[in-house]
């Protein structure tokens, strides 16, 4: 087998998965809005709804196709999808693909500050705690990650909120942009001051699973042989990390990083709930509380992308930095 036709296989073999992935959580987020209790007529209308008749209300669920069958709704869905519309947002009233433009922009910046600050200090403390193994310090890094990780992501959000936005006074407490300003006054220094608490909290919260990962993967090569016979020669410290740990823990933490962007995702949901960050998350919980069905599918949808995504990355960096792997990816 040809490395240009192992790629191909490859690169089909994730397309086929996407593919599938995205009928899956397209088909299972319908029918779970399907089977919700909530109304998008009451939702959307609020307390007006005493007010509205019963033709009124005939309607607008004719405007909104509520009036057809599941079946024939989900299939008007897919038609119009497989032409590259998304449809319109029944509580935005745009749309849905300009929304969701609009968002995964400032969530997708938001995430990657968090993601590469959770990792960068992740890696850095696993490494400190392996190589300082059962001192004090080590002791430390483990409780600090243990707290976190059994910590919610909200509160450490409404934590650091209280602190650094009531109290302090340092940080603004929310929204994505100074509120009353018009958009082209608004500059990428206010985005970034707003950004910051956000991004603070989904960073705090990452960091604990790659450090007690890179820690404990460190610790199994800290004890192999070849790093017996290392340090006989006289190998100490950095230099014995940089030889022989390096490579070996790089690899899984890089792969454990890719495959967080759920959690990830997830965890901006809530964070970007608190600090009112405009945001796909943010998007995500108006459209299921209000039964924005449109809107819904579309924002799963690029969720099962952004994480496929993720997990495909890990994929090809692992191909591409350990041949090893190779024909594993491949089967």
């Amino acid at each position: 087998m040809t490395g240009r036709n192992g790629w191909a296989r490859f690169v089909g073999y994730k397309v086929l998965r996407l593919v599938s992935l995205l009928v899956g959580v397209s088909v299972l987020s319908f029918l779970l809005m399907q089977f919700s209790p909530v109304d998008p007529i009451e939702a959307y209308i609020g307390g007006d709804m005493i007010r509205v008749s019963a033709e009124q209300r005939s309607l607008i669920e004719e405007r909104w196709g509520l009036n057809e069958s599941p079946m024939e709704r989900l299939l008007t869905w897919g038609q119009a999808l497989i032409q590259g519309d998304l449809g319109t947002s029944m509580i935005y009233r745009q749309p849905v693909a300009d929304i969701i433009q609009e968002r995964f922009m400032n969530s997708v910046a938001l995430m990657a500050v968090a993601w590469l600050l959770s990792g960068i200090f992740g890696f850095t403390l696993g490494v400190v705690a392996a190589m300082r193994r059962d001192s004090r310090l080590d002791r430390l890094i483990c409780w600090y990650c243990y707290t976190l990780a059994s910590t919610p992501v909200f509160w450490i959000a409404l934590l650091l909120l209280m602190v650094f936005g009531v109290w302090l006074g340092w940080l603004p407490v929310g929204l994505g942009v100074p509120a009353g300003m018009s958009a082209d006054q608004v500059t990428w220094g206010d985005r970034a001051i707003h950004m910051i608490l956000p991004a603070l909290t989904l960073s705090l919260t990452g960091v604990a699973s790659i450090a007690l990962h890179t820690r404990q993967k460190l610790t199994d090569v800290l004890e192999s042989d070849y790093i017996l016979f290392a340090r006989a020669r006289g190998e100490r410290g950095f230099q014995l990390f940089r030889r022989h740990g390096f490579r070996h823990v790089v690899l899984p933490a890089i792969t454990l990083q890719f495959a967080s962007f759920s959690e990830l995702f997830g965890g901006a949901v809530l964070a970007e709930q608190v600090f009112s960050y405009p945001g796909l998350g943010q998007a995500t919980v108006q459209a299921g509380l209000r039964g924005d069905v449109p809107l819904l599918l579309g924002l799963v949808m690029c969720s099962a992308i952004f994480v496929f995504t993720g997990n495909m990355i890990a994929d090809i960096l692992y191909r591409m930095i350990d041949p090893r792997m190779k024909e594993e990816l491949m089967s």
